[in-house]
């Protein structure tokens, strides 16, 4: 089968994956209302509402079809035990889903399905890319590579607090890169990326706009998700390895910059949170309202408007990643980092003079009674 037919067959896959989820959903909703599994509202929620949670059983149901289908088809180089690691990872967020899971149970979840790829399927980082001159040995490859796939994975988690948010995210993430694969002739990636893509495409019509069929992606969606950026991300980096590139049409000389750059939303969230959190005295796994959706909420902005804004500011992100591919590793990373910074901390800037001047204006009223 050669390669034009390929490409042909990316969007294919993409559009299965998009109708089983679509048509899935429906069928997920009504066991969801007969057995009485909603997300209740609490305190830390941004709803009012009792929503199903399943939408991620519908997204993992489509990719893993899909996924496996193509990858026997077309017969393409599959990621060693990236299925039954997935497994896992779908196990404890369905779990959690239905039941509740303790914090450190996720944790030690996502530490065995990240360690299977790692360990046994031989996924982990091996270049620093020119990084102040540094190179990983195998044993701190290998801790690195399992540290960043666990925080990529729990920064969509933690970014999965308001409509369309994580699956927005993730969508831009996966086509992110993909293109990059797609332009260089390899077509593993934009399959997988297709196959999931599709997914939350049709997830997001229900999540977003639908009113009666409205459904949330909980932490089976969300965990899923991370996952498998998690495993793209450390592929992308090792794709671009300096020694490598001559197999390349085209190249870069700061991949882990780059992908950085691409998931900026949920570096950069969850590193303020997390730093915020442990500033305050608290644990840095305590839940909060300190995300950077509860401050745009806050600013009085809408789910979606919150969604497309970040989104938009993500793309920005990918662009200004992708221009400057060629820029160095560490002057491109402490850009995208100190740059990521500064856009996340302006809804908290925004808010305090709000609520300063709400102050001023409350004040001046009862100066005048």
């Amino acid at each position: 089968m050669n390669g034009y037919t390929i490409q042909l067959l990316v969007p294919f896959a993409s559009f299965l994956s998009f109708m089983m989820v679509f048509l899935s959903i429906p069928t997920i909703l009504r066991v969801a209302h007969s057995k009485n599994l909603f997300d209740e509202p609490n305190k830390r929620s941004v709803h009012r509402m009792r929503i199903p949670t399943l939408g991620g059983l519908a997204i993992f149901i489509g990719f893993l079809f899909t996924y496996s289908l193509f990858v026997d088809w077309f017969k393409f180089i599959e990621i060693p035990f990236l299925i039954p690691a997935l497994l896992i990872i779908f196990g404890i967020g369905i779990k959690d889903d239905i039941l509740v899971t303790a914090p450190m149970v996720k944790l030690g979840g996502q530490l065995i399905a990240v360690i299977i790829v790692v360990g046994l399927g031989g996924l982990q980082i091996t270049d620093f890319h020119g990084f102040f001159g540094l190179q990983p040995d195998l044993f701190w490859g290998t801790i690195l590579t399992i540290v960043g796939m666990v925080f990529i994975i729990n920064g969509f988690n933690l970014i999965d607090g308001i409509d369309g948010l994580a699956a927005i995210t993730g969508i831009i993430s996966m086509l992110s890169f993909s293109v990059w694969y797609f332009i260089n002739e390899d077509y593993h990636i934009p399959t997988l990326a297709a196959a999931l893509v599709g997914g939350l495409l049709a997830f997001a019509y229900y999540n977003i706009f639908s009113k009666r069929q409205k459904i949330f992606m909980g932490d089976t969606g969300s965990l899923v998700l991370g996952f498998l950026v998690a495993v793209v991300a450390v592929e992308f980096s090792e794709f671009n390895r300096p020694d490598e590139q001559y197999k390349l049409i085209h190249t870069m000389n700061s991949a882990p910059a780059v992908a950085m750059a691409i998931l900026i939303v949920p570096i950069i969230d969850t590193l303020r949170v997390f730093m915020l959190r442990v500033s305050q005295g608290n644990s840095p796994f305590m839940a909060d309202k300190n995300h950077i959706h509860h401050r745009m909420l806050a600013l009085g902005f809408s789910h979606l408007q919150i969604s497309l804004i970040i989104g938009a500011i993500n793309i920005a992100f990918v662009i200004l990643g992708f221009s400057l591919r060629n820029w160095g590793m560490l002057r491109l990373s402490i850009l995208i980092l100190s740059l990521g910074f500064a856009v996340a901390y302006i809804p908290s800037i925004a808010l305090y003079y709000k609520r300063r001047h709400f102050i001023r204006r409350l004040r001046n009223m009862k100066k005048k009674k």
